[in-house]
């Protein structure tokens, strides 16, 4: 089959699609004909050989993640009723013939049984995908936020896949958004999302525009740039407010003066404050799918590259130009 391998660190250039042995599941394990696979900003990092000492990673490797497809084999110890379901999940990456660990852009995948999540009806594989990791994690932080209506709310990173769910939920909660990103094709995005005002922080004294807009600060700050674009957020938050950093799309978390920030009363926290709560993680996978398959809230594909394209995948990611989420297209999908 094919897939995708990694066999040194560095930039796009070191992805290539070559022919590798097929997956064969253990006990606990079924083999998904992968159709979707996610890409995200981990993945070209990874791949540039960041983090290992959280990541180690064995070369060669498959890079990526989640996936959806259609389960086409079964381990010993699994429910034989998987066999043609449609499903999403994340992969085992525990490894094929020579022991090349498989991740999710390779024509067919590893994953435990007990990951599985069948696709329902009125949802397609690429939406699935598109939610595997935003959709749980968008409602988590914001469940957490608990998001006032008339209430104002900054979002970084607005037009990434997490801030444009973000943005829709909440709208739908009765709050007042201010959306910041890079560009005015983001900036449109979000705006047709329903975000009241955007700003642009690759203009100078962004910040200072978000509280002349809110009057003062945003009551939530959800930040997914991180680095300093996040510790500038930061300063963008009401007195009292609450400031949640989720991601590092600038390259880390946010950088800011965490002191000055709870000295105002701010509540600073982190994307593991929020998932190392008791989190009802397939609840809130149920929520997003139905949320979804009911039209209330739309998944944001910007982009999709068949197979042969990975390079461009990442190098879209790399260059910051885009859109909601990355998919690749390996399969037939439904």
């Amino acid at each position: 089959m094919r897939a995708v391998q990694v066999r040194e660190f560095g930039g796009p250039e070191v992805l290539e699609l070559v022919e590798v042995a097929t997956p064969r599941p253990d006990p606990v394990e079924v083999v998904v004909d992968v159709a979707v696979a996610d890409v995200m900003f981990l993945d070209t990092r990874l791949r540039a050989g960041w983090g290992q000492d959280y990541f180690p990673l064995s070369l060669p490797y498959v890079p990526g993640g989640a996936i959806g497809g259609v389960v086409s084999a079964v381990g010993a110890e699994v429910d034989p009723r998987w066999l043609g379901k449609r499903v999403v999940t994340q992969t085992a990456a525990s490894g094929i013939g020579g022991g090349l660990p498989i991740g999710g852009y390779a024509e067919k995948s590893l994953a435990k049984a007990d990951t599985l999540t069948e696709i329902p009806a009125g949802l397609t594989t690429e939406q699935a995908v598109g939610l595997a990791h935003d959709g749980r994690t968008a409602l988590a932080v914001f469940d957490r936020a608990a998001v006032q209506p008339n209430s104002w709310v900054l979002i970084t990173a607005a037009a990434g896949g997490l801030g444009t769910l973000l943005i829709q939920l909440s709208i739908a909660a009765g709050a007042q958004v201010v959306a910041a990103a890079r560009g005015p094709e983001k900036l449109a995005l979000a705006m047709r999302l329903g975000a009241t005002a955007v700003v642009d922080y690759a203009v100078d004294g962004w910040a200072d525009r978000v509280r002349e807009i809110t009057g003062g600060g945003a009551a939530v700050v959800f930040d997914g740039a991180g680095g300093g674009i996040g510790g500038t957020a930061l300063t963008a938050a009401a007195d009292k407010g609450l400031f949640l950093g989720y991601g590092s799309a600038a390259g880390d978390f946010a950088t800011g003066d965490t002191d000055a920030a709870v000295g105002r009363g701010v509540a600073v926290l982190g994307l593991f404050d929020v998932v190392g709560k008791d989190v009802d993680w397939v609840g809130v996978t149920a929520r997003a799918q139905k949320a979804v398959a009911e039209g209330v809230l739309e998944v944001v594909i910007g982009q999709t590259f068949p197979i042969d394209q990975v390079r461009e995948a990442h190098s879209a990611i790399e260059s910051r130009s885009a859109l909601g989420r990355t998919l690749l297209t390996i399969g037939a999908s439904l």
